[in-house]
Formats: C-alpha cells, sequence, structure tokens
C-alpha cells in the first residue's frame, strides 16, 4: 500500500516541478529513505537532515538554544522552525519537519513516549500536527512516517 502512496507523490512532485527537503529527528532518516525509494527521486529530493540532538537542531537548523529550552525540542515550534528552515536552507518548494519521542526514555510528564510533531512548510502555508502513538520504538517511528506521507498528500492533494 505504501508503495502506490510512494509513486504517486513522486509522480506529482514531477509533474508540479516541486522539490522538497526533510529534517528529522525521532526518525531517524526513514522518511528520506521512503522519499528517495523511486528512481528519479533526485529531481525534487534536494536535501535529507537527521538533526538527533539538539546541537544539531542549532548548528545546522539554525533554531536559537532559547527557543528548544523555552519549548523543548519535542514541539511544535521546533517541528514549524525545522521544516521551515530545511525548506529555506535547500531552496525547495516544501519542507517536513519531524520531532517526537519513540521512546523508550526521554518521556515527561506532558509529553509522553509516542508524542510526535511533524510540520510540512511551502512558500506561504505551514501546517504542524501534534500525534500520539502507543507500541515500540519502531512502531511509534513508522507510524510517525505514515502520517508524514499523508501529510504530504493532502498537501498535494493525492
Amino acid at each position: 500500500m505504501q508503495d502506490k502512496i510512494l509513486t504517486k507523490i513522486h509522480n506529482k512532485l514531477l509533474s508540479q516541478k516541486k522539490t522538497i527537503a526533510v529534517a528529522e529527528s525521532c526518525t531517524g532518516g526513514l522518511l528520506c529513505g521512503k522519499l528517495t525509494k523511486n528512481p528519479g527521486a533526485s529531481v525534487y529530493f534536494l536535501l535529507g537532515v537527521v538533526a538527533y540532538s539538539n546541537n544539531s537542531k542549532e548548528k545546522i537548523l539554525q533554531i536559537p538554544a532559547r527557543l528548544i529550552s523555552k519549548y523543548g525540542a519535542v514541539s511544535r515550534q521546533i517541528a514549524i522552525l525545522m521544516s521551515k528552515n530545511i525548506r529555506k536552507r535547500s531552496k525547495a518548494d516544501l519542507g517536513i519537519g519531524i520531532t517526537g519521542l519513540a521512546g523508550p526514555g526521554g518521556a515527561t510528564v506532558n509529553k509522553p513516549v509516542g508524542t510526535v510533531f511533524i510540520s510540512l512548510s511551502a512558500k506561504n502555508k505551514n501546517t504542524c500536527q501534534m500525534l500520539s502513538f502507543r507500541g515500540s520504538r519502531q512502531d511509534i517511528r513508522k507510524k510517525t512516517i505514515h502520517e508524514a506521507l499523508r501529510l504530504l498528500c493532502a498537501h498535494l492533494s493525492l
């Protein structure tokens, strides 16, 4: 099923001549792997970054440390900045930012394991979703990728 979705995304990005860049944290590059699965993806896929540490979010994605301290690395604000900044840095039409807690550790009272933020940034539109998943670390990562692809499909009107 996901292969069909990936093919539709691939074809739509090619036909619309849209480009994309991705900044991932908790998914560790899994979305980049999916988006580059089809031959010819280099036409639209410009950049993928796994910004796992706060330091990499600051240095590579230019997210101010004060905002990470204020909101936490797993937050709507940081996800939005991840998607905006990767889009701007790569000069892509679309940017996706993913940050979350895949577990088993890192949870807080307000942000349990399975809390994920997925943001999509376009030139004049930014969307961010907060999601709560249950399951193993791998389950949470897979569900996150599925939702990121769903968000991208919705943006592309698929």
